[in-house]
């Protein structure tokens, strides 16, 4: 289901409304391993720090900027950082101790927050046109360390092609595209994302279905990977084009206070409306029905708490 601008809480969000109580414990910081600078992941962050410190003045939370998905695994497991942002293929692979990861990483989940979408891009006056044509030309893959690069190598193994991959940040990425150094990008993020509006006002850019690798994906994978839709309008010469959703999860370490976990998850709930990127278009937040949907990873004991008291 697509959501316009602002339209962010379904009716079952009414139902969590239960009393909850206050942080009471030590007064600390709190930080969130977010993304990079330009993307949902960071946006998002920034707007969840600033009401968890609004709500809860013993907890002083911020935003960290970096490279994403893998990366904010990695932060939160040598205690860089307290909460994170991950893809939840992400999420899973870490947690089994899959490839890119050596061991098995004990996140656990306070929420499932959004829908990210895989967006591959490519010049709307250039050679590329399916997925298909990927093979021989240079696309980037996402930045090393990001959930876009586990899921752009497993996106192109389920399609069959071979294009000679980078690993470029979005910025990077961007100016590669419009000076014609690569062919194509894939972004992981909300739609629209400023800096992909921002080129489509320059040179025109289009996405790339990619709903007819779904099926292959979830072969392999399983049904972290779902069928969406960009809305019409997202992008200017975007019309409905179908591509692949990924969950995005806050994790923690298991380590995280209960108390501290609780706190966040009543921010995530009463504060929802609070909570969304003004450039948010399609994409769904804080759905009441699939805030405890989090794609295997198991919930924090403090979050699981919080979450029964609100439902009462």
């Amino acid at each position: 289901m697509t959501v316009t601008r602002r339209s962010v809480l379904l009716a079952g969000l009414a139902a969590l409304t239960g009393c909850g109580t206050g942080y009471s414990g030590p007064s600390r910081t709190l930080t969130i391993a977010a993304g990079e600078e330009g993307g949902f992941y960071l946006a998002f962050a920034k707007l969840v720090a600033g009401q968890i410190t609004a709500a809860e003045p013993r907890l002083q939370c911020s935003a960290l900027t970096t490279q994403a998905s893998q990366a904010n695994v990695e932060m939160v497991q040598a205690g860089q950082a307290d909460l994170a942002l991950v893809l939840a293929d992400t999420a899973q692979t870490a947690v089994a101790g899959n490839r890119p990861f050596t061991t098995q990483v004990p996140l656990r989940a306070l929420g499932r927050v959004y829908e990210n979408y895989m967006q591959l891009v490519v010049r709307q006056d250039g050679p590329v046109r399916a997925i298909a044509d990927l093979t021989g030309r240079a696309v980037s893959l996402g930045a090393s360390g990001s959930g876009a690069a586990l899921f752009g190598d497993r996106l192109v193994e389920a399609a069959g092609v071979r294009p000679h991959i980078e690993r470029l940040p979005l910025a990077d990425a961007v100016a590669s595209l419009t000076d014609g150094r690569i062919d194509a990008l894939l972004w992981s993020g909300g739609v629209p994302t400023p800096a992909l509006a921002e080129l489509d006002g320059r040179i025109g850019i289009l996405l790339l279905p990619l709903d007819g690798v779904a099926p292959r994906l979830r072969a392999g994978h399983g049904p972290v990977y779902e069928t969406v839709a960009v809305p019409s309008g997202a992008y200017q010469h975007v019309r409905d084009v179908r591509t692949i959703g990924v969950a995005n999860l806050l994790v923690c370490a298991p380590s995280l206070p209960d108390e501290v976990a609780g706190a966040v998850v009543s921010v995530l709930v009463r504060r929802a409306a609070e909570l969304v990127p003004q450039q948010a278009l399609g994409t769904q937040f804080l759905d009441a029905r699939t805030l405890i949907a989090t794609a295997g990873v198991p919930l924090h004991p403090g979050a699981a708490d919080m979450y029964r008291d609100l439902h009462g």
